[in-house]
């Protein structure tokens, strides 16, 4: 693709227009007990929740007779937030601000805005502010909700196979590793990825217009990945070029056909034929485990050629080619982009008693939405929730991939979703990833955890942060200036162990690379911890675990030698605190996250 096109792309804002609805959304009340709290760089917004709501939007005015308008936080994608509070950093010190809420049934629609209030920014001033942080390490505690072990995202699949070579390192067998990395260092069990059904499966040919199958390609691709110990999750899509209606239609440097198909009768079967012949390669035990998903993203046109009518056809035939095959294995949809059809899903196979047996969607730049309410709206109230990609940026080749922000912003994003969806799956593992071609070049911005050579990006490291977390959670109270908001922690205790995930980020990205009126000393009590134990800290922050900064006098491709000395550099490194029972004082510029560890000694 040319540049522009890319841009196209990359700003996806191909969101269809609605066609009338079937269906309408509550009347949802706005929030109530509004407040907004300014503080050094910021103001906090806070509410109390909304029954039937999605989803909040996050309205200001400038003075007591400004426009209210959505505060952008630079997200490129969907502005509403799932829950309080919300800290606005996008504002200018000693500049009075109103604020309102609105509720979101569905991220198309919003509701009337709540009452005003009025807030300022402070300025900076030569002491940093104080947050207090304390953890409960008595409590009984509660299991630790852990959204990141259920899934990450990937490319197709059939990389996997691939002998080809970027910058210097082989595709296919880097691709492996970094997935089998995911699973044996962060323990993921499942990966999904797009375009089982891309010609190059070779899944479906016509041959004298008759349907021909050929599984092979398929076999080698799923036997590589159970390998590695994750299961995939199979998307159903794209178009082989035999069953599309118009072969012409494409997305990606791969050209993966986005046309709906010339005969859904043999789109059925043809779903039918891959999952009867998984069933049978691979045992009911092991599928009867796997979930399979209908298309990608058919609410941006750059996915799906057709009406969103044709995609419900769509749906509903490959539900029921998959439930032929065995009622009790797992379909649903719709795959959207930016938590779009949600509810015309639901609405649609409520009507038409097509089943859906976990509801998936995605969204990039803020914390994914809480659909769980349009769940109970259509009755579907038993489905699970599967954000099968999320992310800090929906666009490719943006540097922000590369920086520590982004992994401050997955350790947020996931204590978000924790305990209100099944997965939260990060888009995606390896920077072996082409949909608008190979990467130019080591650190290019790539969507991947991992980058080409297998070096930890810092949202690597926040995964590993957050695998050192233990099954148990611990009550937490924060409170200060930008307190629950700007600086956030996560606690939890296994046998013989604390461990503190504390962070400073805020979702505003034009100061992703750091805005030091933000900065925050924490002050962390944890009454109760036994004053003999020692305390480490591993830290992730700009030139700690920072592999952008630490990069930055190498060339395009680094030779095996500077990539060695680059994963060193870049690595995250544990030291340890004076702890005596009293308490441990931190700074935390944002962005930045400190996992604290506290345990018996081992001398």
């Amino acid at each position: 693709m040319q540049q522009d096109a890319k841009t196209d792309w990359d700003e996806r804002i191909a969101l269809r227009s609605d066609e009338e609805r079937a269906f309408s959304f509550p009347d949802l009340d706005p929030p109530k007990e509004v407040s907004a709290v300014g503080g050094v760089g910021q103001v906090t917004i806070d509410w109390s929740p909304v029954d039937g709501a999605a989803g909040y939007l996050i309205l200001r005015a400038a003075g007591e007779h400004g426009k209210l308008e959505p505060v952008d936080h630079h997200s490129g994608d969907v502005l509403s937030v799932p829950a309080p509070p919300y800290v606005d950093t996008t504002c200018t010190p000693g500049t009075p601000y109103r604020y309102a809420v609105a509720s979101v049934p569905e991220v198309t629609v919003s509701g009337r805005p709540s009452h005003t209030v009025g807030a300022v920014p402070l300025v900076a001033a030569d002491t940093v502010p104080q947050v207090d942080v304390t953890v409960d390490a008595v409590a009984e505690g509660i299991e630790l909700p852990k959204p990141w072990v259920p899934m990450v995202g990937s490319e197709r699949l059939s990389q996997l196979l691939c002998t080809d070579r970027t910058g210097g390192h082989e595709i296919g067998a880097e691709l492996e590793q970094a997935l089998r990395r995911m699973h044996d260092e962060i323990g993921v069990r499942t990966v999904r990825a797009h375009a089982i059904f891309h010609d190059d499966t070779r899944v479906y040919t016509e041959v004298d217009g008759e349907p021909s199958y050929d599984f092979e390609v398929v076999d080698a691709i799923y036997d590589k990945l159970l390998a590695t110990g994750l299961r995939p999750v199979v998307e159903l899509g794209f178009m082989p070029r035999d069953l599309a209606s118009d072969p012409t239609k494409t997305v990606f440097a791969y050209g993966a056909i986005i046309s709906p198909p010339k005969s859904y009768e043999r789109w059925h079967d043809l779903v039918r034929a891959l999952v009867q012949h998984l069933l049978d390669r691979y045992g009911p035990d092991e599928v009867l485990t796997w979930d399979f998903e209908v298309w990608n993203e058919a609410n941006l046109e750059v996915f799906w050629s057709g009406t969103k009518a044709e995609w419900l056809h769509l749906y509903d035939v490959t539900a029921a080619a998959v439930k032929s095959v065995d009622e009790r294995l797992a379909v649903g949809g719709p795959s959207s982009a930016a938590a779009g059809w949600v509810d015309d899903l639901l609405a649609h196979a409520a009507a038409e008693g097509t089943a859906v047996d976990f509801v998936s969607t995605h969204t990039y730049g803020s914390p994914p939405l809480d659909v769980r309410a349009s769940l109970e709206r259509h009755g579907f109230g038993d489905a699970r929730i599967l954000w099968t990609e999320w992310g800090v940026t929906p666009t490719h080749f943006n540097p922000i991939n590369d920086s520590v922000f982004s992994g401050v912003f997955l350790l947020r994003g996931m204590r978000s979703a924790a305990g209100r969806v099944d997965a939260l799956a990060y888009w995606v593992a390896s920077d072996h990833f082409e949909e608008l071609g190979r990467p130019p070049r080591l650190l290019h911005g790539g969507f991947g955890l991992q980058t080409v050579g297998g070096l930890a990006k810092p949202r690597y490291h926040a995964m590993t942060m957050l695998s050192r977390l233990g099954p148990v959670e611990l009550p937490v109270s924060v409170t200060g200036d930008g307190g629950g908001s700007l600086v956030e922690a996560w606690a939890s205790r296994d046998r013989d162990r604390i461990a503190v995930l504390l962070w400073n980020l805020t979702l505003d990205q034009t100061k992703a690379a750091g805005a030091p009126e933000l900065s925050r000393t924490v002050h962390v009590q944890l009454p109760g911890v036994d004053p003999s134990w020692q305390a480490t800290a591993t830290t992730l922050a700009v030139g700690v675990g920072d592999i952008a900064s630490a990069a930055t006098d190498l060339g395009d491709w680094p030779t095996d030698e500077q990539l060695a000395e680059l994963a060193e550099r870049s690595k995250l490194v544990s030291t340890p605190l004076e702890w005596t029972g009293s308490g441990l004082d931190l700074t935390l510029p944002m962005p930045s996250a400190v996992l604290l560890e506290l345990a018996p000694r081992r001398d």
